[in-house]
């Protein structure tokens, strides 16, 4: 995987409550194929990650979302957790910033509840994927199939249900964001 992604700018956006293992992970895959991954927070300072439901690692973000530019990034993670994804889909300036990725074609890679915030920024549509299980029913009633598999790609689109897909959901992505040049 080494070099793979040639130095590729990639945001990662995430807040209080992220799914520490889902952001980490990820993350090194990333670092591994030699993208730089950055940290959007919904605001500036620093995250609390989350093991579950027990505080986890402190995370210093990069930059916060409302000065962050889409078109500078060549790619976008979003990682899981329920608070997490709660709190990104209520944000307006992240959903937009989402939004901006579908519009320009760019690769998106949304683990466990992060599709939340795909639904928000209404880019699910005809669109085949997975998630949490417990997201299904937003999922299609935002138009989109839901799919219980590890990890599915649609596009520029790459969506996995959970922490044990991990080690599939980094190939996958990794190999998606290789792909798109």
């Amino acid at each position: 995987m080494s070099g793979e992604l040639n130095g590729k700018r990639v945001a990662a956006l995430a807040t209080d409550g992220v799914e520490q293992v889902e952001l980490d992970q990820p993350w090194q895959a990333l670092v591994d194929a030699g993208a730089r991954p950055e940290l959007v927070g919904l605001e500036a300072g620093t995250i609390t990650a989350y093991q579950h439901i027990d505080k986890g690692d402190t995370k210093d973000v990069d930059v916060a979302v409302a000065d962050a530019d889409p078109g500078s990034y060549d790619a976008l993670v979003l990682p899981g957790g329920v608070i997490n994804g709660d709190f990104v889909r209520s944000d307006q300036g992240a959903v937009a910033f989402v939004k901006a990725f579908f519009d320009a074609g760019k690769p998106v890679a949304a683990i466990c509840h992060a599709p939340w915030v795909l639904a928000e920024a209404d880019v699910v549509r005809g669109r085949r994927m997975t998630s949490w299980p417990s997201l299904q029913t937003d999922l299609r009633n935002a138009g989109a199939e839901w799919v219980d598999q590890e990890v599915v790609v649609d596009g520029n689109l790459t969506t996995s249900r959970k922490p044990d897909d991990l080690p599939a959901f980094g190939r996958t992505l990794v190999e998606q964001f290789a792909a798109a040049g």
